[in-house]
């Protein structure tokens, strides 16, 4: 069986549209892309409808290129449980409360039993002054917490060239 990653918006990003002038997004945009290269053949891969409606941002051709990214990727629903886990998270401050999609994209990803949450969300997610925070509100609440990291995480991991 396949572990499973749940997209976070910053991932999809990263993905479409054409490269930053910025060198350090640049090589977040050039890794992710190798990762998404190999990422079906290694593991299952969901989104949810937050993720759809982050994407349908911006200017209206950057949209269109994010959400074909995510053509045929499933969805995951949000739940009572997912909604319950939002505010613990919130209310734990393991994510600031101005924050609460973030709270969200965590907590759906924890209540379908999600191996994986793949962010470039460096501020709320990836925090490493946060991470412990949001792992310990997760089991608190009975879910196993998903693994917080980057595509390039990921791709390192299966890296065989």
């Amino acid at each position: 069986m396949m572990d499973s990653v749940y997209l976070e918006t910053t991932v999809i990003g990263n993905i479409a549209g054409r490269l930053h002038p910025d060198p350090v997004i640049a090589a977040r945009q050039i890794v992710t892309r190798k990762w998404w290269a190999k990422a079906f053949a290694r593991y299952e891969l969901f989104a949810s409808a937050l993720v759809i409606d982050e994407c349908r941002g911006g200017g209206a051709d950057a949209a269109k290129e994010r959400l074909a990214v995510l053509d045929g990727i499933p969805l995951l629903g949000s739940s009572t449980e997912a909604e319950t886990l939002v505010e613990a998270l919130l209310n734990g401050k393991a994510v600031p409360r101005s924050e609460p999609r973030d709270a969200t994209h965590i907590a759906i990803a924890a209540a379908n039993g999600i191996n994986y949450l793949a962010s470039w969300n460096f501020k709320h997610i990836l925090n490493p002054g946060t991470m412990r925070t949001i792992e310990s509100v997760c089991r608190s609440s009975g879910f196993d917490p998903p693994m917080l990291v980057t595509p390039e995480q990921l791709f390192e991991a299966f890296d065989d060239s």
